[in-house]
């Protein structure tokens, strides 16, 4: 499982995916299909997001199934933003369809 911000354009939000790469075909169309399609990512180390959202990170986790492999944990983009320092993060990944960035 891996934990993910996205900067997008109507501001930060924290997903929850079993995909191991952001830039996984399969999530990226399941992000489209959620309205995001150009994003900067951040990875966030999974037991620090666990830590810090507690019992809602663990209802999170537990509806995820096989079959729905993305989950938004945080939508609240100003909590999002002040749970985490950028010293935090892993490596900024910048996203935008049809562009190589």
């Amino acid at each position: 499982m891996k934990v993910f911000m996205l900067y997008t354009g109507s501001g930060p939000l924290v997903i929850l995916t079993s995909h191991v790469n952001i830039e996984d075909a399969a999530l990226l169309e399941k992000l489209v299909a959620k309205g995001v399609g150009k994003f900067i990512a951040f990875q966030i180390p999974y037991e620090l997001a666990e830590q810090r959202y507690g019992g809602h990170f663990a209802v999170v986790k537990n509806d995820l199934g096989e079959s729905d492999d993305l989950r938004v944990l945080d939508y609240n983009g100003e909590r999002a933003f002040k749970l985490f320092g950028f010293h935090e993060m892993g490596e900024e990944i910048r996203h935008e369809p049809g562009r190589a960035v």
